[in-house]
């Protein structure tokens, strides 16, 4: 049985919450100052620079960010590396569940582990994380508003590179099918299969008028649009009655369930944790997501400029 732990991760935190574990996605920074010491904090900070042409990719670790200034005794994860399929043809491919349990495992999260996870940047890398715990049944929770808002509060920073905890078992792990691939996504595309696509992109992107980092601009024929900036406001995520609204906008009389996806897979995981947050529990997301659907000229793409690409 995992011992209950007061604070944090399952008591009432400032934004007036009073859930379970799984009822709510994040933590607010004020909380987790407050037990610190009694969970494991994880950072996902990638380097990612904006596209200066079709086609710019260029991601990169974000360990010398997290070298540099960190919250206290957290371990920073290589989202480019241990924490990716190994030989993969796309970057931030998902790793199977049992060499994910191991990675954790290696730093210290197994079972009953009370995991906290942040970045540097806007929740994106963090969420991608969670979702990747999400599915194989680890609870964990992403710091709201991320390092920027702990930094705002004036919260402890550190440049300790200490080593991280010391290894455990692997967590027993449950493959929860959050996941979907090209093929589920063709489906429900081409109305072959039940489902509804969101795409995660801004405006100017889900248009196709925006410089793309990927092989052609536009979305994939029959999404809608919710934006992972819109999910936002102040740096933090918007409260739950306000991301209820902006879900019932683009879901209303759509089908089940919600595969939301993104360029790389990433951003997409931002919006299914504001999904969850606002009380749906349909939700899938598209791995390979833009990178790999525009990669393949016989996929089907739509730009307001350009029509069908």
């Amino acid at each position: 049985m995992i011992e209950e732990k007061p604070g944090v991760i399952r008591g009432r935190d400032s934004r007036g919450d009073n859930d379970s574990w799984g009822d709510n996605a994040v933590v607010a920074a004020e909380d987790l100052a407050r037990d610190l010491a009694a969970v494991v904090v994880l950072d996902a900070t990638v380097s990612f620079p904006k596209p200066r042409f079709d086609g710019d990719y260029r991601p990169e670790s974000g360990y010398a960010t997290w070298a540099d200034a960190h919250i206290p005794n957290s371990v920073h994860i290589d989202l480019l590396g241990e924490f990716s399929a190994s030989g993969a043809p796309l970057h931030f491919t998902r790793p199977e569940p049992e060499h994910l349990a191991a990675a954790l495992a290696r730093i210290g999260v197994g079972a009953g582990t009370d995991i906290v996870v942040y970045d540097a940047g806007e929740m994106t890398w963090a969420s991608r994380v969670w979702w990747m715990l999400r599915n194989i049944g680890v609870p964990a929770r992403v710091l709201d508003g991320g390092l920027a808002r702990w930094t705002d509060l004036g919260l402890p920073l550190s440049s300790d590179l200490s080593a991280p905890p010391a290894a455990v078992n692997p967590v027993n792990i449950t493959d929860h099918g959050l996941w979907r691939d090209r093929d589920d996504v063709l489906e429900v595309s081409a109305g072959r299969a039940a489902g509804t696509l969101l795409c995660a992109l801004d405006p100017e992107h889900f248009a196709g008028t925006a410089t793309t980092r990927y092989a052609r601009r536009g979305r994939i024929p029959g999404s809608r649009n919710l934006p992972a900036k819109s999910l936002l406001g102040g740096g933090v995520l918007r409260p739950r009655a306000e991301l209820a609204v902006l879900s019932e906008t683009v879901s209303a009389e759509s089908d089940s369930p919600l595969i939301v996806y993104c360029g790389g897979g990433v951003s997409a995981c931002l919006v299914a944790l504001a999904l969850v947050q606002a009380g749906r529990d349909d939700v899938a997301v598209y791995d390979g997501s833009l990178a790999e659907w525009t990669a393949d000229p016989a996929l089907p793409m739509i730009s307001d400029e350009e029509g069908n690409t």
